[in-house]
């Protein structure tokens, strides 16, 4: 069996699980290719005008994919901690792919809470008897998935740089180089480094968490204000950039928190459509840079 998994949204930070999962089933993988021009069209012309620029790129890798294979994988992540949620665009993923794009292969429905193996298993049992009827060779995939999951070390941390910022938001704005437009490369150039929030401690994102008012109800917004708000309270870094998509209803929340808690502190705010242009972003890095070095 051929299993196709789109390389947009969360495969960026789940690689490894759902890559060895699959492979240890016995299926043969193959990916979408990174997100460009093409799959951005695509995207655009499958997708709701409503979601935002992720979830179309989302329709734009599995459109082109569809016709390559017998199953795709398209994973319903719910739950990463307790009483915390992921997107509600996550929860319902599945089914708006299948009702967008004409011709689907069988799709994964199965809905992914991760925050125990007993739980995840759920999750691999049904989709794993998409592939092989061999409850212990899923139950072995599961083994190794976890295992090399364990093993995968993300986020970006550079050194050696004068300047320094904190780059924050959803991992698949930060990690697709197609979406932010080489944003790290750009910052980089102008001589400054990146940190993002996989470098900085739990316990530290909790600590800031617990601050608020009400408990974050959303994963993200969670991991986003906790490492932003620390960032720029120990001064471990110049200042703060969130990638932001156009529309994104907990990003709009969150953005505010965080404003809220870092008073002065150097901090913008980049929203991304299918319509940003590169110009424009180059002069608002380049003007924040430049009030970095003037703060300095």
């Amino acid at each position: 069996m051929i299993v196709g998994i789109p390389k947009g949204l969360l495969y960026c930070r789940y690689q490894s699980f759902l890559d060895t999962f699959f492979y240890e089933l016995g299926a043969e993988i193959i990916t979408s290719p990174d997100t460009n021009k093409e799959i951005l069209n695509a995207g655009v012309k499958y997708c709701i005008d409503e979601a935002c620029l992720p979830v179309k790129i989302y329709h734009g890798h599995v459109a082109s994919i569809k016709d390559k294979c017998d199953m795709i994988a398209i994973p319903r992540i719910m739950q990463l901690r307790e009483r915390e949620f992921i997107c509600p665009k996550f929860c319902g993923l599945p089914e708006m792919v299948v009702s967008s794009i004409p011709d689907m292969p069988r799709t994964t429905m199965a809905p992914i809470y991760a925050m125990s193996k007993d739980r995840l298993y759920a999750w691999a049992k049904k989709t794993g008897s998409m592939v092989t009827h061999d409850t212990g060779r899923i139950k072995r995939a599961l083994d190794s998935a976890i295992h090399e999951q364990q093993r995968f070390k993300g986020g970006i941390k550079d050194e050696g740089f004068r300047l320094n910022i904190a780059l924050t938001g959803h991992p698949y704005n930060l990690y697709d180089s197609f979406i932010n437009m080489n944003i790290v490369k750009k910052l980089n150039k102008l001589g400054v480094g990146v940190i993002t929030e996989e470098y900085a401690d739990e316990s530290i994102i909790d600590d800031q968490v617990k601050k608020l008012y009400k408990k974050p109800f959303w994963s993200f917004a969670r991991n986003s204000y906790g490492f932003a708000v620390h960032s720029a309270q120990s001064k471990a870094v110049d200042g703060i950039i969130y990638i932001s998509s156009f529309a994104c209803g907990i990003d709009s929340v969150v953005i505010e928190l965080i404003k809220d808690k870092t008073d002065d502190f150097p901090f913008m705010v980049i929203k991304l459509d299918e319509h940003t242009g590169e110009a424009g972003l180059d002069t608002r890095v380049e003007a924040f840079v430049d009030m970095l070095e003037r703060t300095r």
